[in-house]
């Protein structure tokens, strides 16, 4: 994964003030931090993060950050984007300066591509895993994990220990688990009717305490 290229301006305000008259003006107060770097707030522009959104893979990318002119350029990544609850604006941004020599752990997303056999059959394709949480060098980070399912019948399952990860990526896990499985139709119709019935006990949970509620209440 190339490195994407960023840039950032140092600043010496603080305080919500200030930080709205940042936004106002296109840019979203930030600070960078890591092991062996002292905290630097700085700015980025908002334009430049709506466009990292788009690209997706916000917490796998890696960034070349310039910040201010003639400084050396450093390797950093995302590590918290705070946003508005409603209006969805940026409010604040983490950056997290890596080493480009020292592993880091990352969660990659899980992909399928083909058509299950099993699926074609009746059977429902149950995702459990998603993500999948990797260890490997800054610039080794996979773009995704794509499995083909065409091959998967009914009852077929793909575990860790299946996926090929490359070259110096490495995912940790202490037992073979189960990534996404083909299950039958009398299974998915059981686990829904199951679900069904824990929402329906949640419920009537909730309106057992709302009576005793309005009973204390009298």
């Amino acid at each position: 994964m190339d490195n994407i290229a960023l840039s950032g301006e140092t600043r010496t305000t603080k305080g919500n003030g200030p930080a709205r008259a940042m936004r106002r003006e296109g840019r979203v107060p930030g600070v960078l931090y890591g092991p062996k770097t002292e905290p630097v707030m700085l700015s980025l522009a908002t334009r430049d993060l709506e466009d990292i959104l788009k690209k997706g893979g916000l917490g796998r990318s890696v960034f070349d950050l310039k910040l201010d002119e003639g400084a050396r350029t450093k390797t950093v990544m995302i590590k918290e984007m705070q946003t508005h609850p409603i209006s969805r604006a940026f409010l604040h941004v983490d950056l997290y300066e890596v080493a480009m020599d020292r592993q880091i752990r990352v969660n990659v997303p899980v992909i399928t591509t083909g058509k299950s056999a099993g699926v074609e059959e009746g059977g429902m394709l149950e995702i459990i895993r998603r993500e999948l949480e990797v260890l490997c060098l800054p610039n080794q980070i996979p773009d995704s994990f794509t499995i083909d399912i065409s091959d998967l019948g009914i009852g077929d399952s793909v575990h860790v220990e299946e996926i090929e990860t490359g070259e110096g990526v490495e995912i940790p896990h202490d037992v073979n688990f189960t990534i996404l499985t083909v299950a039958s139709p009398q299974r998915a119709v059981e686990e829904e009717e199951a679900e069904e019935g824990e929402e329906g006990e949640a419920a009537e949970a909730e309106a057992g305490e709302e009576t005793e509620e309005s009973g204390d209440e009298s």
